[in-house]
């Protein structure tokens, strides 16, 4: 996963910030999916690799609970966690107890639970 992730951040879209971000979600049945992060000069029009490979998955017929865990990488010699607006998407399709590994790209890596970086979610729960 650690040299996929690595040939994936040469995919991102990051001539503002130069913090490249590449992430894959893998799901239940073990299929994965791609994504980086892709900027643009209108910043609100971002998207994150995590939301990128997850919207990939689900545009490819994917559902809320068909995921099993969501790995991501920055081009940095930091560990990074989640925006939280992709803690917020993940803590939407993932189980609780998913594993969510953040990595730097020396191949350091943290593994969480998605309640552990998200541990008072906003879900269909609180509408």
């Amino acid at each position: 996963m650690v040299e996929e992730l690595k040939g994936l951040l040469n995919n991102s879209y990051s001539v503002y910030s130069h913090y490249s971000v590449a992430s894959i979600v893998v799901m239940k049945d073990g299929k994965t999916f791609k994504g980086v992060n892709v900027e643009n000069a209108s910043y609100g029009a971002c998207i994150c690799a995590e939301r990128s490979a997850i919207v990939s998955a689900i545009s490819n017929g994917y559902t809320k609970g068909d995921f099993d865990s969501i790995y991501i990488m920055n081009s940095t010699d930091k560990i990074g966690p989640s925006c939280f607006l992709c803690r917020q998407v993940i803590s939407e399709l993932f189980d609780k107890t998913a594993k969510v590994i953040f990595m730097n790209i020396l191949g350091e890596m943290e593994e969480h639970t998605v309640e552990e970086i998200c541990p008072y979610p906003f879900d269909s729960d609180k509408l």
